[in-house]
């Protein structure tokens, strides 16, 4: 028997609750291991809705990202042994492969031994915001030192691993935020600029691109943003949306995507993790990252296991500056 979040019926985070329940042994190809930590995503809350991408059976477990010690490795599994710590890469299913839990079971290709300096918290709040920016800002947009980047929601999770990946390779980043109460944070996190989304957004960041423009926006808003954002833009350049926080319309900008010719591209993290070669190349630049100190992932808050419903109320506050983290 092990403890459990699981929720029986959709709503608010109130319908989370912890139970107790038998984890049968990993399968062929898979790994269990004792989790330590849990690093929370808005995918989560969305699933625990019923708005989700997937929609599970109830009662239903849910997700995405672990950090612990391995306890059961299954059959076919090779460098892996009891008593290694690791972390998860996302798999594509959390309603096959839920993380809340004392014990947790993932495909072994998914398992990654962490750097030894990071401690379960940091390793709980990596994958999913680093794999995120990298593939989007890395593999996709294929970003350099000479672009321009502009980053919407750039206090979230992604939104900060996205200006540390684009400051890994030398790029301009111009952070976009709701309000200025994050500024300064954005400011010494290593954002060249901070715009706030309800000034003159238009305006703002072409009087900071000048007539270059941003060849690559990292949009998480979607809604009337679009049109401010693709005006900044330069020729050819590419807009890749990978969420959807607006619940207005979303503008299709048609006579500036045809006159700058522009790619408005959507995007989800499982076009790495589902691929093997691309997830190899990801794993890498990630590692390298977090061992050479660029990437540095940013805890906005740690709660307690029991405390599920609370850390999944502050994830809709959208108060956060960083990763939330529920410690087991």
């Amino acid at each position: 028997m092990a403890r459990v979040v699981r929720f029986h019926e959709h709503g608010g985070p109130e319908v989370l609750r912890i139970e107790d329940i038998d984890i049968p042994r990993p399968g062929r190809g898979e790994i269990q291991i004792r989790v330590k930590a849990l690093g929370l995503n808005r995918a989560e809350a969305s699933i625990r809705a019923g708005t989700y991408i997937e929609t599970p059976p109830l009662p239903s477990r849910l997700g995405l990202e672990a950090a612990g010690i391995v306890e059961t490795v299954g059959e076919g599994v090779d460098g892996f042994a009891p008593g290694d710590a690791v972390s998860v890469v996302p798999p594509i299913s959390m309603v096959r492969y839920p993380a809340y839990g004392e014990l947790a079971t993932f495909p072994a290709g998914h398992i990654v031994r962490h750097p030894p300096s990071l401690g379960w918290e940091a390793a709980a709040a990596v994958w999913m915001q680093y794999l995120t920016a990298y593939g989007a800002l890395i593999d996709i947009a294929k970003l350099h030192k000479e672009d321009i980047v502009v980053v919407t929601a750039a206090s979230s999770s992604v939104g900060l691993a996205a200006i540390q990946v684009a400051n890994m390779v030398g790029a301009t980043t111009i952070a976009v935020t709701r309000t200025s109460a994050k500024r300064q944070a954005l400011l010494e996190l290593g954002a060249a600029h901070v715009v706030v989304s309800a000034e003159d957004l238009e305006a703002r960041l072409k009087e900071i691109t000048g007539p270059q423009g941003a060849r690559v926006v990292f949009d998480a808003v979607g809604g009337p943003i679009f049109e401010p954002l693709t005006a900044a833009m330069s020729r050819g350049g590419i807009l890749i949306e990978y969420g959807g926080l607006s619940h207005e319309p979303t503008p299709f900008p048609l006579s500036v995507v045809l006159a700058k010719t522009l790619t408005l591209r959507g995007y989800l993290v499982h076009e790495i993790t589902g691929d093997p070669a691309r997830l190899e190349a990801a794993k890498a630049f990630i590692l390298d990252g977090l061992v050479s100190g660029s990437l540095k992932p940013v805890i906005a808050r740690t709660f307690a296991f029991d405390q599920i419903v609370e850390a999944h109320r502050f994830l809709e506050s959208n108060e956060q500056f960083g990763k939330i983290v529920v410690t087991v």
